[in-house]
């Protein structure tokens, strides 16, 4: 069994005296694992860093073998941000999610595409509202996709300024009433509507944080979502 493909490196664990195990995710195979023998190395770990750009080749004499890859490295992104806090703790965020969300060996081009956009972003104006919208597309591939076009209770699509924490579905103010005080706040950006500032930003981060934390995260079997996450957005709002 083999295949080769470029893939964005997840994750690496050291393995025994010198190997490591790796999470690669490629567009057609999705997130997989495997052994890279001397991964563990001095001439090896530098180039083994999460977010890192990969010509991968795995082999396995079955399928269902966790298998070995080989690795060329194409570029690696965490050199190139390392003097960038924001966009360090971005890369690493983007790797943790999809390594604790993605089911191994599923593929999922569209979601891939997006990852690497967002990764090749990192540093760039506004990279915070493009990760926001990373996160609602992550929400969206995992089967937890918000709905916010049209409102719940009334069906209209104007004034939507509130998010059903239980539904995800769009609320507007006067369907609100008297329960505005527990739904989630709708700020424009996460319709795709006008600027994105970063009040808003995060803003939109706090609501697309619930359901990461709320629902996606106790369907992958109540695991905590990775603290990478978290500490983002605390950069994100101090910056």
């Amino acid at each position: 069994m083999e295949w080769r493909a470029d893939g964005v490196l997840l994750s690496v664990r050291r393995h025994g005296e010198s190997a490591a195990i790796i999470e690669v995710f490629t567009a057609d195979h999705g997130r997989y694992a495997g052994v890279v023998r001397g991964g563990a190395s001095r001439r090896m770990a530098p180039l083994l860093q999460p977010g890192a750009q990969l010509d991968a080749t795995w082999r396995a004499r079955l399928a269902d073998h966790m298998g070995a890859f080989t690795v060329d490295l194409k570029h690696g992104r965490a050199a190139e941000v390392m003097d960038n806090r924001v966009a360090l703790a971005g890369l690493s965020a983007v790797c943790a999610a999809l390594a604790f969300c993605l089911p191994e060996r599923e593929a999922h081009p569209a979601l891939y595409a997006r990852s690497i956009a967002v990764l090749d972003g990192l540093g760039a104006d506004a990279w915070g509202a493009a990760y926001l919208a990373w996160e609602l597309a992550l929400l969206e591939e995992m089967g937890f996709g918000l709905d916010l076009g049209r409102c719940a209770v009334t069906g209209v699509t104007q004034d939507l300024t509130y998010v059903s924490p239980r539904t995800g579905r769009a609320v507007s103010t006067a369907a609100a009433g008297e329960w505005r005080d527990k739904l989630l706040p709708l700020p424009p950006v996460l319709r795709g509507v006008g600027l994105a500032d970063p009040h808003e930003v995060a803003t939109g981060l706090r609501v697309t944080g619930h359901f990461l934390t709320q629902h996606l995260a106790p369907a992958m079997g109540d695991r905590p979502f990775p603290a990478a996450r978290q500490r983002l957005v605390d950069l994100l709002a101090r910056a």
